[in-house]
């Protein structure tokens, strides 16, 4: 059986993180049903949302009405969490609330996703994933020196400091409601967790071993051996040779002496890069790939996502599958037992319950 089979969850339906969870929980095989409001969902209604809304069936009720809040409580009744994603109060003021969903369910997982927080002095404003890493410390640091900082797509502030977190406390809260048979609220922020993300930095900025100028440091492509560069053809190639025996396989590949630079003497950072880049613009991003496939010199080439799903490794451990003619990434992380992965399919009320079958409560 996969790791979340038996577990039930409601998925109050939205976009960023919540929904990027749901799909998660839904890859280790929890029994997910997301309630869509009338008219639509709020997730992009494109490719995304055929690979964001997998694993699971979606149902539309109107929690405005008392018919549509009153079936979403037979739902609640029944599962172990419940994900939303509103501004604070939202869920309180459609009779939804923690107390509210509680007293219908103790042992329920009441698990809120918010950019700011349920508290706090932005917790009513709204915002997005670029500003809520912007008050972490994160977005600062990450783009070319002298420019504006580069949003990371929506990666560290939606997903990781977001999605990651909240499948993280669900996950926590359910293992604590089985075995005390309390529930609990669960307050997911993405700046919190964005924050919580900068950690080794913070702890580098403070010891003096990290600056607040980019491309100044040594995960930030301020180091010569960990950054990208241009091939000939145009396309790129990654360099992440930190370790010593790395990085002398990094100079014997591109044909310099052993002792042709000292690694960590920044004052021969500007040069190195200029050496290392003038030698890689002379080959192909393939070329150099193929040159250094079988070194541990730790380059690799720059692929975008089609090119991706076409890589050995990655065809090799199954890294996309195909669900009706559209590339999905597999679920991750894997287990012995994995779920039999669905699309996204339509239910009412009264097929969920049925299929979770016996009511707990």
């Amino acid at each position: 059986m996969a790791p979340l089979s038996g577990i039930r969850i409601v998925e109050i339906d939205a976009i960023g993180p919540v929904p990027f969870a749901a799909m998660l929980l839904a890859g280790m095989g929890a029994a997910i049903v997301r309630i869509a409001r009338p008219g639509g969902q709020a997730a992009f209604d494109d490719l995304g949302e055929t690979i964001i809304h997998r694993g699971r069936s979606g149902i539309t009720l109107d929690l405005k009405s008392t018919e549509g809040r009153e079936s979403a409580l037979k739902l609640i009744g029944e599962a172990d969490a419940l994900l939303e994603g509103f501004r604070p109060g939202v869920m309180e003021r459609l009779g939804l609330g923690p107390e509210a969903c509680l007293a219908v369910n103790p042992k329920l997982v009441f698990a809120r996703m918010t950019g700011w927080g349920q508290t706090g002095l932005l917790a009513a404003r709204a915002g997005h994933d670029i500003n809520y890493i912007a008050l972490s410390g994160a977005l600062a640091a990450i783009g070319e020196e002298g420019r504006p900082p580069s949003p990371p797509l929506n990666l560290v502030g939606d997903y990781g400091g977001g999605a990651m977190f909240l499948v993280s406390g669900v996950l926590a809260a359910i293992i604590e409601a089985q075995r005390t048979g309390r529930g609990q609220v669960v307050d997911v922020a993405m700046v919190d967790g964005a924050i919580s993300l900068m950690s080794m930095f913070l702890a580098l900025r403070q010891n003096g071993h990290w600056s607040d100028r980019r491309e100044d440091n040594l995960l930030d492509g301020g180091a010569p051996f960990y950054r990208c560069y241009a091939c000939s053809d145009g396309r790129y190639v990654a360099v992440g040779a930190i370790e010593p025996p790395f990085f002398r396989a990094l100079l014997d590949g591109l044909g310099f002496a052993p002792d042709a630079f000292r690694q960590h003497d920044r004052t021969q950072w500007p040069a190195m890069t200029a050496a290392f880049a003038e030698r890689l613009a002379t080959r192909s991003r393939d070329e150099w790939a193929a040159h250094f496939g079988d070194t541990d010199a730790c380059v690799t080439p720059v692929l975008d996502m089609l090119e991706a799903a076409r890589h050995p490794h990655n065809v090799a451990r199954a890294a996309h599958i195909e669900l009706d003619g559209i590339l999905h990434p597999t679920p991750a992380p894997r287990f012995a037992d994995m779920p039999t992965l669905h699309p996204a399919r339509v239910e009412t009320v009264e097929q969920v319950l049925a299929r979770w079958g016996k009511p707990r409560n």
